[in-house]
């Protein structure tokens, strides 16, 4: 039951670290590693005890900018740089509805579910 628990818990970070309505994903040829970091993963807020228990792994889109800062001066980081704290922020209550978004738009550029992707098309 434990490596269960850990293991769903640990698929669920990562989905929502990059599944989330207003992520960034680019075709090859306009993909930018900055802007796919940054915009590409969110910064999981989390309350501070599961913030230290998961290692600080809610700080992804630092994670993905500059992978060599180790797990513990990640919030040094959002400290000093006010505009990585403010960055694609998801709270677990909003998190909890990126698990219904499963289709990339083009055109919108951001993530639908599949009952938003029928009205959206279904009249095209």
């Amino acid at each position: 039951p434990t490596t269960l628990v850990a293991a769903t818990l640990g698929v669920w970070l990562f989905y929502v670290q990059h599944q989330f309505e207003v992520t960034h994903w680019d075709q090859p040829e306009a993909w930018d590693v900055h802007d796919a970091a940054l915009h590409g993963s969110s910064h999981y807020v989390m309350p501070g005890w599961l913030q230290w228990f998961t290692a600080n792994i809610g700080i992804h889109h630092v994670h993905h900018l500059y992978s060599r800062i180790p797990f513990y001066r990640l919030t040094e980081v959002l400290r000093d740089h006010k505009v990585l704290a403010e960055a694609q922020r998801l709270s677990i209550a909003e998190s909890i509805a990126c698990a219904r978004l499963h289709l990339w738009d083009e055109k919108q550029r951001r993530l639908l579910s599949f009952a938003e992707a029928r009205r959206t098309y279904a009249a095209a």
